[in-house]
């Protein structure tokens, strides 16, 4: 490869990885009008968003292994297809099954695809410098992208039906395809190195159950027996997970990794900073257009200063990392991060201009610490488990995202649930409790006077829901920022000169 098509090919794994992480949000803002036109239920609404994520974060271990065994071009190269098909099943899903079906197999095509993207770019950039200028890229394509699927969503649903959300990956597959075989780098792999199809099914099968548990006891009448069974399920299969990989000569995940306290930062700073971004997105494009009343697309130029914000900050710390250090912008990114949250939910109420400052600052404090964390991730891992600690960072999104839609959507649903006492004289399902959604569509169906004391009571439910989910992940963030600055301040001390 000539030397000078170096940033050709991290335009093409960044276009990769836009899609991919925009199709973790991008259903936000067409929810709605997806669940009206395919007659979803509460469960199937909340798995067709959570499924994809889920997934990812399940096959990740397992694929970014088989990248280090046939190489990563491959994988890389498979995946785009896997996802072109799965965008066009999805987009035009006749039944709520069916999508939920072609957004697992996107999930597969995601995962193929993650790890290779970023040992792709550490192939590529032998420069330490240019190499985190590039990485830098790479996290703010993966935090900005996460950020901009409500607003790509909104623009969209302005002016074609829900499936264009998932359509419009295919002629952005077929362009990388037809670049990446010529352009990107291939490299050889380790033929001798086994690939463990069952503890990959493990970690699916321990995660899926745990969101499920957590879904469950959220709900307004939750199964006890049910959730408990499925965390029992989720952790047996989880403990089985770590029993086989410390026993394996050749682990899908060598904990070993995370004895480097630099390394663990890294996947901390990452896990926390995708916690945070998906949740509180999730809950802010929900209460701007259900509370608020604004519609997807004008949703989604509220919240443009998050993914811009992380757009500019991931470049500008690929920058300063050598000088600075991973460690101290981890940290100071989280804390600035949870600054703009604290900020946010003290003006949520105030003037626009505020609010979106406030969401400013939250977006460029993620997005730095996103791409700090990925540079620790990457720069401390040998060079032959670059494709097992690419997936070890992109597990820590994954999994980031799919514990902010289970553990911050789950308070938002238990929170509306407790705060939502309809009036006795008022004839509605008891479904009304579940969700602002359905509180909305049976108001519809009230006289005047009735609709509008339930559409009042309501919101102002949902809004004591959406605060809590605010301060929650506030506490989450700062909490991490402190954890991770006492450990990488102690690190830094105790490491010979």
């Amino acid at each position: 490869m000539a030397k000078q098509n170096r940033w050709l090919v991290l335009a093409i794994v960044s276009s990769a990885l836009f899609l991919i992480v925009v199709d973790m949000t991008v259903l936000y803002t067409a929810l709605p009008t997806l669940t009206h036109d395919l007659a979803a239920t509460a469960s199937q609404k909340l798995w067709i968003v959570n499924a994809y994520a889920l997934v990812v974060a399940g096959l990740l271990p397992g694929l970014g292994a088989l990248g280090d065994r046939v190489g990563h071009k491959p994988m890389f190269m498979g995946g785009l297809v896997v996802f072109g098909i799965a965008s066009l099943a999805a987009a035009y899903a006749p039944t709520p099954a069916v999508l939920i079906a072609a957004r697992g197999l996107l999930a597969v095509g995601a995962a193929m695809m993650m790890p290779a993207t970023l040992s792709i770019i550490r192939i590529t950039f032998a420069d330490e410098k240019e190499r985190a200028i590039a990485i830098g890229v790479w996290a703010a394509v993966a935090s900005g992208g996460a950020a901009f699927g409500p607003v790509i969503g909104g623009v969209l649903l302005e002016h074609f039906w829900w499936g264009s959300v998932f359509l419009i990956n295919v002629p952005v597959v077929l362009l990388a395809v037809a670049l990446g075989a010529a352009i990107v780098p291939a490299d050889k792999g380790h033929s001798t190195r086994p690939w463990d199809l069952v503890g990959s099914l493990q970690i699916m099968v321990g995660l899926i159950a745990l969101a499920f548990a957590i879904k469950e006891l959220a709900t307004r009448e939750p199964s006890l027996a049910l959730a408990a069974g499925a965390a029992l399920l989720g952790i047996a299969a989880l403990v089985l997970f770590v029993r086989r990989q410390r026993r394996s000569t050749a682990p899908l995940i060598d904990f070993a990794l995370f004895r480097d306290s630099r390394f663990s930062a890294g996947v901390t700073a990452a896990l926390m900073a995708s916690v945070s971004l998906v949740g509180v997105e999730l809950a802010v494009s929900q209460r701007l257009q259900l509370v608020i009343g604004l519609s997807p697309l004008e949703a989604a130029m509220f919240i443009l200063p998050i993914p811009l914000a992380a757009f500019v900050s991931g470049p500008l710390t690929g920058i300063a990392l050598p000088r600075l250090g991973p460690g101290r912008v981890m940290w100071m990114s989280l804390a600035l991060g949870g600054a703009g949250l604290a900020g946010y939910t003290m003006a949520h109420e105030a003037a626009t201009a505020l609010q979106l400052t406030m969401l400013g600052v939250f977006g460029f404090g993620l997005g730095a610490a996103m791409t700090a964390a990925s540079s620790a991730i990457m720069d401390n891992a040998p060079i032959d488990r670059a494709g097992m600690a690419a997936s070890v960072e992109e597990v820590s999104y994954e999994l980031g995202g799919a514990i902010g839609i289970a553990v911050l959507g789950s308070v938002l649903t238990a929170v509306y649930g407790a705060s939502f006492t309809p009036p006795a004289n008022l004839d509605v399902p008891a479904t009304v409790r579940d969700s602002l959604d359905e509180a909305l569509l049976a108001s519809e169906k009230l006289p005047p006077d009735a609709a509008a004391m339930l559409v009042s009571l309501g919101r102002a439910a949902f809004d004591q829901a959406f605060v809590a989910v605010l301060v929650v992940a506030t506490v989450l963030i700062l909490a991490s920022a402190f954890a991770i600055r006492r450990t990488t301040s102690r690190e830094a001390r105790t490491r010979p000169a």
